[in-house]
């Protein structure tokens, strides 16, 4: 059964996150999921790409960075930060983990968090 928005998608994998993010969204009656998903309907070279010094100061404290697409590994976070993304740079994924950081999937976050709360959308 198709979806709109998703035939043009090619990857299995990113369908079905995209599904399990709208099913979330639904029984959660989260905006944010629904979000996200749509975001990730769009292309590919439309998705964020979040540099490391950025996400250290849009977040504040116990909030969960949730970036709809890569992080890239320009500059060093200052303290352990919790960030989840579609997709992480090797030095990225790296330098989080040196200082105490987590680096999260998507479904990870949304079963961690299913109403969104605590979480920031940087993009």
């Amino acid at each position: 059964m198709p979806v709109a928005g998703l035939e043009r998608k090619t990857n299995p994998q990113l369908v079905e996150l995209i599904l399990e993010l709208r099913q979330v969204a639904a029984s959660q009656q989260s905006d944010l999921w629904s979000d996200i998903a749509d975001r990730l309907e769009k292309p590919n070279r439309l998705w964020a790409q979040v540099n490391l010094d950025r996400l250290g100061v849009a977040l504040q404290q116990n909030e969960i960075a949730l970036v709809p697409g890569k992080v890239l590994s320009t500059g060093t976070p200052t303290r352990g930060i919790k960030v989840a993304a579609v997709n992480f740079s090797e030095n990225a994924r790296a330098k989080i983990q040196q200082v105490g950081g987590q680096c999260l999937t998507l479904r990870e976050l949304a079963k961690m968090a299913p109403k969104g709360k605590g979480v920031r959308i940087v993009a």
